[in-house]
């Protein structure tokens, strides 16, 4: 099945399988995942056509991606089998076109699908992550900054860390999104200081899975700041990432994603990544193709009737597109 397209029939199947095995010297210069479930992986971004997806490096993957031409084109292989042709975005941040940095790579909450509390990683200092957004500048590729961070030592911390910085990163002229655990009236705070969009996240919205997973934190407040942040930012500003695979089932997707759209946020289904520093933690499944198509395509009719239009991003994990099937850009 060569194409130069990516369907999102073969998103989701890219997604699903999530990893990709790749020639070293294909890949440019990358700085990985640091921020969730994601943490300390290294990734490629494809691009074919106006559609992008990012893959997880395994020299053990089923796909593999070798080069298909002398300028620059690669391929995509399922055992052995070419599925699309494309090439390989930069991503001198985190992805494409964006400088997206995580500020602090420890969190004192234990989520039992998440390798950062086990990983204890690095802080950032403001000049160090004030580099950063100059080298994609540099590079060319500025057209957002998002800002992530676990929680070092407390929530407040976080917000505080965010706010200092943004006097200086305002001078970009870029938006900025943010995504943090949040406060009571931080989104406030975030919008007076120049934020575009906030993203906050429930993780899930299984309530028997929640305390299971994330029994440090509370779902009730996490939803309680979301519709705060719809009421400063309004629709279309303010999304939460929603992990798909910890064992809820399609009823309680689409009740959870009806739940968020009603109060004006939307919602990025994002498959779980399974770890192996949280192997036997939690039940994780990455989600098959099928799945991850019919919840994208629930998704869409629930985001339609209640106007919400993720195609409209500007920053952060909706304007990349590369981990999730998106309704109105991928389909």
């Amino acid at each position: 099945m060569q194409c130069t397209q990516i369907t999102p029939e073969l998103k989701a199947f890219l997604i699903s399988t999530g990893s990709v095995s790749v020639d070293p010297s294909l890949i440019a210069r990358d700085r990985g995942s640091t921020a969730g479930p994601g943490a300390g992986t290294s990734s490629v971004f494809f691009r074919a056509g106006d559609k992008r997806v990012r893959l997880s490096v395994n020299k053990n993957s089923p796909l593999s991606i070798k080069a298909a031409g002398d300028d620059g084109t690669v391929t995509i292989l399922y055992e052995g089998k070419e599925l699309v042709r494309g090439k390989l975005e930069p991503a001198p941040a985190h992805c494409p076109d964006q400088a997206f940095i995580t500020l602090c790579e420890r969190c004192i909450f234990d989520c039992k699908y998440c390798p950062v509390p086990k990983l204890q990683g690095h802080v950032k200092t403001d000049e160090e992550v004030l580099g950063i957004v100059d080298d994609v500048m540099k590079a060319g590729s500025l057209k957002a900054i998002s800002l992530t961070s676990g929680v070092e030592t407390s929530i407040e911390d976080e917000v505080e860390r965010v706010l200092k910085l943004m006097p200086a990163l305002k001078k970009y002229n870029v938006p900025i999104g943010v995504s943090v655990y949040p406060t009571e009236g931080c989104s406030r705070k975030f919008y007076d200081s120049g934020v575009a969009e906030v993203k906050y996240n429930v993780e899930t919205m299984d309530r028997e899975i929640f305390q299971k997973v994330c029994g440090d934190l509370s779902l009730d407040y996490i939803l309680g700041r979301l519709k705060e942040a719809v009421e400063v930012f309004g629709k279309n500003r303010v999304f939460s990432n929603f992990i798909i695979g910890l064992g809820e089932s399609d009823d309680s997707v689409r009740e959870g994603v009806e739940t968020l759209a009603k109060i004006g946020v939307i919602p990025v289904l994002r498959p779980v990544n399974p770890h192996p520093l949280r192997s036997g933690d939690c039940f994780t499944e990455r989600p098959s193709p099928e799945r991850l198509l019919r919840l994208a395509k629930m998704e869409a009719e629930i985001l339609k009737k209640y106007g919400l239009d993720p195609s409209l991003a500007m920053t952060m994990c909706l304007k990349c597109t590369g981990c999730d099937l998106v309704p109105f850009v991928d389909f």
